[in-house]
């Protein structure tokens, strides 16, 4: 990035206030009596109602529109290990967001954590505050673990977004581009290049989606994850195969999907070109991919890609995800996001794009016409339609899987899931 830009991004974050995110007062507290109903005596009377009846937190205080956004800072976006403090940006960047999007509030939480456990135990002692956890920016793969322990012992939603929102995200965009190129999900060979916290997710997901584990390859630094690898922890485990495949170039050898959560420039042309006819890229490493479309198209004209960045088509954007993922669930005080509610946000983000695009939309990308095609497999960020159909969606599942404490919220759009999809998405 150039100097000017550093100097820009340096300012925003300094002026006119440090930070980017505030607290703001909800209620009126400009009189002695406004203060006497806000502290003492008057919050006495809420206290009381609470020790009784825990979940009345959920009326007289923020606890259901309040998500935690926590990390140790061991893995901050493409930048490594820099340590909690170092991760606050990010995790303020993470609140507005969700303001943004999804009009939920946020702490963020940067925790100096010795070791996992440590980390738990303070996620732990402190998740009542909260109606959702929303974990960020911590490595792999202690960040599974982490998740596992607390979605066990927390009685609101957990969820990892660095996992499951850049799933279910690649998941939507998976499920359109193979109905544009005429592929079966169950006879497509994936190869995922990155065994970290968003690689497992996805791989996982795709897999509950329908694509046969057997024809997961997936690659680390060391190449290839197969069957006869002595070095593989439980989580690459879980996806080593028999095959005789090595490198990244024999897995692309008639591969089908390609998914890059890695580095810059992995894959070559030579390797594009030797994929099965009609193939999907998703060349997600930021900023650079692993590929550049205009690189990629050199060598193939039938294929469907995909990036991280906002100046090419299909941009995957965790954003299209985690803020409505969220919504739903405090709206329906789930205590877990589990997996039936993440496919009902990949059927839900899927579908916008088989209607037609609101005006706002189309005005925000320069007047460009998007329409279901190779070039729009996926929403833009900025569709307003996102907050109800995703939100619905996830909503609605947690009712009928028996994880929200209330009934579907009577404000919302839609009824039930099946009103949000058209019928070729089933």
């Amino acid at each position: 990035m150039s100097d000017e830009f550093k100097q820009a991004a340096l300012d925003y974050h300094a002026k006119p206030r440090p930070g980017k995110i505030s607290v703001e007062i909800t209620k009126p507290a400009n009189t002695g009596a406004d203060l006497t109903l806000a502290y003492s005596p008057g919050v006495a009377e809420p206290v009381r109602e609470i020790a009784r009846e825990p979940e009345l937190a959920y009326r007289y205080t923020s606890k259901g529109n309040l998500v935690a956004v926590i990390s140790d800072g061991s893995a901050i976006l493409g930048l490594g290990d820099l340590g909690a403090l170092a991760s606050k940006p990010v995790m303020e960047g993470k609140g507005i967001l969700f303001k943004r999007f999804a009009g939920i509030d946020v702490f963020d939480i940067e925790v100096e954590a010795e070791d996992p456990q440590a980390f738990i135990d303070t996620v732990t002692r402190i998740h009542c505050t909260f109606g959702g956890i929303n974990l960020e920016d911590i490595k792999a793969p202690e960040c599974f673990e982490i998740e596992r322990v607390l979605k066990s012992t927390c009685d609101v939603p957990v969820f990892h977004d660095d996992q499951h929102g850049t799933a279910i995200v690649i998941g939507a965009g998976i499920y359109n581009a193979l109905k544009l190129q005429k592929k079966n999900i169950e006879d497509i060979v994936v190869v995922c290049v990155g065994a970290g916290a968003a690689g497992v997710a996805s791989a996982k997901l795709l897999i509950e989606m329908g694509v046969r584990r057997e024809n997961v390859l997936m690659l680390d630094r060391k190449g290839v994850i197969h069957s006869r690898r002595d070095d593989l922890n439980q989580y690459k485990a879980a996806f080593a195969v028999n095959t005789e495949k090595r490198t990244l170039a024999d897995a692309m050898e008639g591969a089908d999907v390609f998914i890059g959560v890695s580095g810059p420039d992995t894959v070559t042309p030579e390797m594009v070109a030797s994929m099965a006819p009609n193939p999907v890229i998703f060349a997600l490493a930021n900023p650079d991919p692993e590929i550049r479309p205009e690189l990629a198209r050199s060598v193939r004209q039938d294929m469907i890609i995909a990036t991280g960045r906002s100046d090419y088509p299909n941009q995957v954007n965790n954003v299209l995800c985690f803020p409505y993922i969220f919504r739903g669930a405090l709206d329906v005080r789930a205590t877990a996001i589990n997996e039936q509610m993440k496919i009902a946000a990949v059927r839900a983000i899927a579908s916008l794009v088989h209607e037609p695009v609101p005006e706002e939309v189309a005005r925000a990308y320069g007047g460009t016409s998007l329409k279901f095609g190779p070039d729009y497999i996926i929403p833009k960020p900025t569709d307003p339609r996102l907050l109800g159909v995703v939100s619905a969606a996830v909503a609605q599942t947690a009712v009928d899987t028996g994880v929200a404490r209330k009934g579907y919220p009577s404000h919302y759009p839609l009824k039930t899931v099946d009103d949000i999809f058209p019928a070729e998405l089933g």
